[in-house]
């Protein structure tokens, strides 16, 4: 059975939504550069790294839906919703460059600090050894322990807050082209498919990533690792202020 011209527009536009999202969110490093640094940094598990960066992908399209479906609800044009999410996006890197800086110093500070590891005996007992960073203080003790490596309480959800106010520019064209015809049936179709475009683009540039810097050789920069991910956070803030 032939499909209707209103289900082949509906498919278009959703076939438009995936690739959009896609393209939209593979060319933002600001999508997964910022899961990537922090889970190496706090040795995240892999669930864990996945519902952080799902849980802020769902934050940073939910945003640009809600305006959508206002503005659509009361008539604006799409200049003026373009120019709300230009203001958001300004908003946005603003916020991510603060994250980065704070998490900068954070690590600065971190690094500074005596800090333990995972010293082994030979009865299989494994207590932290605390030193304080003494040059001289040349002897291998082990790997640091997930207490030194773990990530403040407060920087996921300063994450989720920067992706909440980070815009979707693509999606709001074209929400309005099947809002423009009262087929909201394929406004929610095209929603749906830019936003599991959007997260499922996430979660997989993040996940080959991650799975590429598990092989690069980490011995020596574990005392730093906090602070390489701060500078990385702070150089996508100004990669959006660039327009990049």
């Amino acid at each position: 059975m032939p499909l209707t011209a209103e289900a082949t527009e509906g498919l278009a536009l959703c076939l438009t939504a995936v690739t959009v999202g896609v393209v939209h969110t593979l060319l933002g490093p600001d999508h997964y550069m910022p899961f990537v640094a922090m889970s190496r940094a706090g040795d995240w598990s892999l669930r864990k790294t996945l519902r952080v960066t799902t849980g802020c992908g769902l934050a940073h399209v939910t945003g640009s839906v809600a305006i959508g479906f206002i503005g659509i609800a009361l008539g604006m044009a799409v200049m003026r919703l373009e120019t709300l999410e230009e203001f958001r996006g300004d908003v946005a890197a603003w916020l991510m460059i603060g994250f980065g800086l704070v998490y900068t110093i954070w690590g600065l500070a971190k690094a500074a600090r005596p800090h333990d590891h995972a010293r082994a005996h030979g009865d299989s007992t494994v207590h932290p050894h605390v030193h304080p960073h003494d040059p001289s203080h040349r002897r291998v003790q082990g790997l640091p322990t997930t207490a030194a490596m773990a990530t403040p309480f407060w920087s996921p959800w300063l994450l989720f807050l920067v992706f909440a106010f980070g815009p979707c520019e693509p999606l709001i064209p074209l929400l309005m082209v099947p809002a423009a015809r009262a087929s909201w049936w394929a406004v929610a179709a095209v929603t749906v498919a830019f936003t599991a475009a959007t997260i499922l683009t996430m979660a997989a540039a993040v996940l080959a990533l991650n799975g590429g810097a598990s092989l690069l050789p980490a011995s020596g920069l574990q005392r730093y690792a906090h602070v390489i991910a701060g500078v990385a956070i702070l150089a996508c803030g100004v990669l959006i202020t660039l327009g990049l």
